[in-house]
Formats: C-alpha cells, structure tokens, sequence
C-alpha cells in the first residue's frame, strides 16, 4: 500500500480528535510507522501551522485549524451518506463558472465541484442531480465554503431538453461506480478477517491506509440518485467501512492512549486523490 505523505498524515491523525490536541512526539512515532523521518514530520507541521490548517495550543499540543474546517465537514460525512439525499424529480442544480479564476483559486474551485458531485455539461457549466437535502440555498453555501469561486454562479434547472438531459444522465460512469463499490467491499472484508493475525504495527498500518482509500472513495461519491444508480452497493459499502472503523479504532488504541490522546474514529488517509480533499493541496 502507498505510504501517505506527511502533510496527510497530520491532517488524518488530527482529524480524528473528539477534543483536545495531540502532541509532537504522536505525529513523529506515527511517521516513522510510515518510514516519514521525524524532521520531515516536524518541517510538514510547521507548514501547516503557517498555513492555519493545524493550530497550536496552550499546552504546546496540536489540533486542526479554522481554515481545514470546511473540508473536513465534508470528510466527516462519510458516515451518514444517504441521510443527505432525498427524492428526485428530475431537476438540475448547475455552476456556471464564467472566467476561469487564478491557478490558486482554481484547485480550491475545482475540488468544491467534485466533493458534491458535479460534472461538467457544457463549456463553463456544471450540473448535477437536485437529489441533496437542503435545497440549492444549502448546496450554494456549502460549496462557496469549499473554495467555490467568487462570482460563480449556482441555480437550479429544471425543463432541460430532452437531448440535455439524457447527456446529463451520463456524465456518470454507473457501471465503474458499482463495481467499484462492489471491489471495495471486498477489500474490507478480507481485511478484516485478516487483521486479528497481524501484529500491532502492521494493524495499524493497514487499517489506517485501507480505511483512508475507502473513505477517499465514499467522500467523493456523487450520491447520484436510483434513477441514475441504485444506492444498494453504496449503502453496503458505507455499512461495511463502519463496522471496518470500529476495526481500525481498536487498532490505534492503545497509541493513542499512549500519547493521553481522546479520538474518535481511526486515523484514516482520508486525502482524496487528484487534490479533491487534500488539505495541503489548496
């Protein structure tokens, strides 16, 4: 399995504090399960200090900052993806981009777009199914919190033609998001059978970066709705990577407890790829 970086590494460890902070010494013993050089760890972390993405406390530990907070709301999701999808009745919300906004700007635009699904229809025009709940007033403010550009715009559409509406239909690769479904399901399974005979190192190891590409996969799945896709497979996979966190949180344990750390959930890889969720990346 791939090794994370070591930005990633303190940003999925921090996330997964209920309260309180953790301190320098967790997040270097953590790297070196990686084979990340303490140096390395520490250089990262003062990046991210700067950045505002990781803050310092009174005590000299170390806790997520403002600036991550948005990202990681969506991150947290992952749990309770179907909760946040309703009916649909055939209706589009939309992103018309306008001017491409500067490179900066652009990744953080970008990765709005593809943590709520959108694809793009047309030049400059982004849609996705009207199946989220809330309303498009919920889905605008989430997305400008994201990093969505300043200017854009966000509605709903709702009388496509027909031949727009087919084509919007099929942005999606159903078949690929299926079998990825059913790959991952898989996967955790046979982890999961497997991580009793593994020692305390290699269990936290393979929790951390397996559950980290499981939740990549949840967090940024378009939540299409049954007319596109029937939700069965992804229903499934989010029951099985619960039951795979609890797994993974017994795993860590004992170091988190180690280093006086309270945590919720097992640390986890949860950087998507491409960018879409990666902290240190914007």
């Amino acid at each position: 399995m791939e090794t994370p970086g070591p930005r990633s590494l303190i940003l999925d460890l921090l996330s997964t504090l209920r309260r309180g902070s953790m301190p320098v010494g967790a997040l270097v013993a953590a790297g070196e399960l990686f084979g990340l050089a303490g140096g390395t760890v520490r250089v990262a972390l003062a990046r991210l200090v700067a950045a505002g993405r990781v803050e310092r406390d009174a005590r000299g530990r170390y806790r997520m900052g403002e600036a991550a907070a948005p990202v990681l709301g969506a991150i947290e999701g992952w749990r309770k993806l179907d909760a946040r999808t309703g009916a649909w009745n055939g209706g589009w919300w939309a992103v018309h981009s306008g001017s491409a906004p500067p490179r900066a700007a652009r990744k953080r635009h970008d990765r709005a777009l593809r943590l709520l699904g959108f694809r793009e229809l047309a030049p400059g025009l982004q849609v996705r199914p009207a199946n989220l709940k809330g309303g498009c007033d919920a889905l605008r403010e989430k997305l400008f919190a994201l990093g969505l550009a300043e200017g854009s715009l966000v509605c709903a559409l709702n009388e496509l033609d027909a031949p727009s509406d087919a084509r919007a239909r099929g942005l999606w690769d159903v078949e690929a998001l299926r079998d990825g479904y059913r790959a991952s399901l898989e996967q955790l399974r046979a982890s999961d059978a497997g991580l009793g005979g593994l020692d305390e190192a290699e269990a936290m190891r393979e929790s951390f970066l397996l559950g980290g590409r499981m939740i990549q996969q949840l967090v940024s799945d378009p939540l299409l709705p049954s007319e596109i896709l029937d939700p069965a497979d992804r229903t499934a996979l989010v029951a099985a990577m619960r039951r795979y966190d609890r797994r993974g949180r017994a795993c860590w344990a004992a170091f988190l407890a180690h280093y006086d750390v309270p945590h919720l959930r097992a640390p986890a890889d949860t950087g998507l790829a491409d960018g879409v969720a990666r902290l240190d990346a914007a």
